[in-house]
């Protein structure tokens, strides 16, 4: 008998999601001969670039497919984030830490807007700045969360859902570094496979909130200004009688 909320299906669901959206651009760019595959042993062969996430998704069709997946990912990633906040907002000591963590998912789900909208062969400032608040403020996000899980420990589960969060951090912050190291030194297949594994890593950590998710029900209420009822007068009350179908 199912006795989880159906809200612990959302961070996995998306994260899943995701994940096969970005594997269709790289198989659609690999397709139209725009980058190497992964698992080739050349940098370059002819006018194929690296595997890079970002390069995957600069050549039409899949620039398309890129852009919608950026945009739907900030989007649900954020609504995510809100509901972490507000399951933490009545058991957290510092608020200030929960909010802090909140706005640093926040603008990192804008630097994914600015990666999916501007592609980095044409405007490589921009997409820059987009990759470094994606993956910069993502790990910040993910090391913050994992002190909160500790901290925290909801349900008696801090302890073993923290240690797995730590590891996830640890792993995305060693891609981060190892790709920057190997960017700068030219190895750029390598790079390439650093990043895919960084942003896999990440994606697991997101759906790890469905550990705690699955013991909340998240519920949008709407209620009216607690001010004096308006009666009607009696010509509208004549009307709804004598008219009712135009209600």
């Amino acid at each position: 008998m199912w006795n989880c909320s159906p809200w612990a299906l959302l961070p996995p669901v998306y994260s899943a999601c995701t994940a096969a959206g970005l594997w269709v651009v790289y198989f659609v760019a690999v397709e139209h001969e725009q980058i190497e595959p992964l698992n080739s042993q050349h940098r370059r062969n002819g006018s194929r670039y690296p595997p890079y996430i970002s390069v995957a998704g600069n050549f039409p069709p899949a620039s398309c497919i890129f852009s919608e997946v950026m945009n739907l990912a900030a989007f649900v990633g954020l609504i995510i984030a809100v509901l972490r906040y507000l399951q933490l907002k009545h058991t957290i000591l510092k608020p200030w830490l929960n909010i802090g963590t909140l706005l640093t998912f926040a603008i990192g789900c804008f630097g994914m807007t600015l990666v999916g909208n501007f592609q980095i062969l044409t405007d490589h400032l921009m997409h820059n700045l987009g990759t470094l608040m994606t993956f910069g403020l993502g790990a910040l996000f993910c090391w913050l969360q994992s002190f909160i899980t500790l901290r925290v420990n909801l349900r008696n589960e801090g302890r073993k859902a923290g240690i797995l969060r730590v590891l996830l951090s640890g792993a995305v912050t060693a891609c981060m570094m190892v790709r920057s190291v190997l960017m700068f030194q030219d190895f750029h297949m390598p790079a390439a496979r650093c990043q895919w594994a960084l942003v896999m890593f990440f994606l697991i950590f997101i759906s790890t909130f469905a550990i705690e998710f699955r013991h909340n029900r998240f519920d949008a209420v709407c209620t009216d200004n607690p001010g004096r009822p308006v009666a009607l007068s009696e010509t509208d009350a004549e009307v709804f009688r004598n008219e009712p179908d135009q209600l």
